[in-house]
């Protein structure tokens, strides 16, 4: 049973949320005071976030961005504001979908069904694997190499372990989004150029540099 984590400040969507998630088998915490928000989420370990934008004291870009310096819980924005750079900043933060109020509820359940799948099913094909000397640990989403270890964003984690499992063949830059991010996710070239740019920096800063190689007008190719 997934513990799905409600950050909203409408207490008639935060009711609306629990009774449809309970109805559908989640286990739903919505909590009623943001000041300590950071703290309440890093201690409650729930396996998706539901977050608004529009808080007090923190909006939810900034409740992201310090989520997402020490976990990779999948999170879905759910908010009015619904302007492309709205989709764009919350999926630069960390965000893993991004849907706007109105919303219609089945597609907000297909939504988490499909974040929580991609999340989780993703994580249970292994929990380590290597390349070249490196470990690539799938369940806390960190590389180690030479017993230097650094931690990884969902998306970068996803990009690695992606061009591994395809070790020696070129992946096209479209194959990698549809894998980042599905058919039902906003995404535009940018991002996953931001992302492997991340990506390699962390490699190079670990020791093992040069790992990601760029086909022109192809792909990239992990040899």
């Amino acid at each position: 049973m997934y513990k799905i984590l409600v950050i909203e400040d409408s207490e008639t969507i935060r009711l609306e949320l629990g009774e449809l998630l309970s109805r559908y088998g989640y286990t739903v915490e919505a909590p009623c005071s943001f000041n300590n928000i950071i703290e309440y989420v890093n201690s409650g370990n729930p396996d998706l976030i539901l977050l608004d934008i529009n808080l007090p004291f923190f909006d939810g870009y900034y409740i992201c961005r310090e989520i997402r310096k020490k976990s990779q819980v999948p999170i879905i924005i759910v908010t009015s504001r619904d302007s492309e750079a709205d989709e764009l900043m919350s999926m630069n933060l960390g965000a893993d979908d991004f849907i706007t109020k109105p919303y219609n509820t089945q597609i907000l359940l297909a939504r988490i069904f499909s974040v929580l799948r991609r999340t989780y099913d993703h994580v249970k094909d292994a929990d380590v694997i290597t390349c070249r000397g490196l470990q690539l640990n799938l369940a806390n989403g960190s590389i180690m190499f030479e017993e230097k270890t650094l931690e990884l964003t969902k998306n970068e984690l996803k990009v690695l372990a992606y061009l591994i499992k395809n070790k020696g063949n070129i992946v096209t830059r479209e194959e990698l989004m549809e894998y980042l991010w599905s058919a039902d996710y906003f995404a535009d070239d940018n991002s996953l150029s931001v992302n492997i740019t991340r990506l390699r920096k962390k490699l190079n800063e670990i020791g093992i540099g040069e790992m990601i190689e760029t086909r022109r007008g192809l792909g990239y190719i992990l040899e």
